[in-house]
């Protein structure tokens, strides 16, 4: 008989773990985008070892979280964290490519 593979998490360790950003806890989990594109800043321009621009940093954490979240995040939850993107464009003067 063989033993049920355990799941790694990988997803998870990358993001508390990341030389990106060390995020605030519960980050995507708040129900204000503008907040949780806040926290992404303040932690994108406090980090000494992310590797590109804190806009990019925040950005690209963000996009992680909601790609690796999969179906464990709800629909209303997704819709907030996609917002928080453009609020994230919003707070560091970016324009929003490809929307109308």
């Amino acid at each position: 008989m063989v033993a049920p593979r355990k799941k790694k998490r990988w997803s998870q360790r990358v993001t508390q773990t990341s030389d990106a950003l060390d995020l605030e806890p519960g980050v995507f989990t708040q129900d204000d985008p503008r907040s949780i594109a806040r926290s992404l800043q303040r932690s994108a321009q406090a980090s000494h070892r992310r590797k590109a621009d804190p806009y990019r940093s925040a950005m690209s954490m963000l996009t992680f979280y909601i790609n690796r979240a999969g179906t464990q995040v709800s629909e209303p939850q997704r819709q907030r964290l996609e917002a928080a993107k453009d609020e994230l464009r919003a707070l560091y003067g970016r324009p929003r490519h490809g929307r109308s």
